[in-house]
């Protein structure tokens, strides 16, 4: 299946949503249901992060991720997001230090602003919790998902919790792998 065109509505950004998710629809701790990666994984990462702009987090993303990332040679992430600002959803302050800032307020109105003011995409990765409460109050432009070829059988997942939704599929391919990326966007009333 090709893709289509990515949809803009006029004067607001995309948020996109990337996540690595097992067989069985877990998203946490998948360093422990992945265990190859390939070129086309690292492609698709690639074009993820290349229209990315800004980053919004969870804060045990965050937390976890700054322990991290920092240091790290796993290109293209590392690079990416050690220098793009990254918009942390917390309600305790944040150690200084990797580039992170504290979203004030509600993270679906922030995240509003944020998709109203003038840059590229903003991207969503990790953040199970972040992603669900995004895509409940219909801020997700994009569902990018790796699903590995593998059943985690425990753990958190992604769509737990999320009200009923329509989505749409507008790209599909299988990886050398055994991986799926596929992407989704959300069937809204106007589409």
């Amino acid at each position: 299946m090709t893709s289509a065109p990515a949809r803009r509505l006029e004067g607001m950004r995309r948020v996109i949503a990337y996540e690595l998710l097992s067989l069985d629809g877990v998203a946490e701790s998948p360093d422990e249901f992945i265990d190859t990666w390939d070129d086309v994984l690292d492609a698709n990462l690639a074009e993820v992060i290349g229209t990315q702009t800004d980053v919004v987090l969870g804060r045990r993303s965050h937390d976890e991720w700054a322990h991290y990332w920092p240091t790290s040679d796993v290109e293209p992430f590392a690079t990416f997001i050690n220098a793009v600002p990254k918009h942390v959803a917390t309600s305790t302050p944040l150690p200084g230090g990797w580039g992170a800032v504290a979203i004030e307020g509600d993270v679906a109105s922030f995240v509003r602003g944020l998709r109203a003011s003038d840059g590229g995409d903003i991207g969503v990765h990790a953040s199970i919790s972040l992603v669900q409460t995004l895509l409940a109050a219909d801020l997700v432009d994009e569902l990018r998902l790796v699903v590995a070829p593998a059943v985690a059988g425990k753990g958190r997942r992604l769509l737990d919790g999320v009200p009923a939704t329509r989505l749409e599929l507008v790209r599909s391919q299988a990886t050398p792998t055994g991986s799926l990326l596929l992407t989704y966007r959300p069937r809204r009333l106007a589409d």
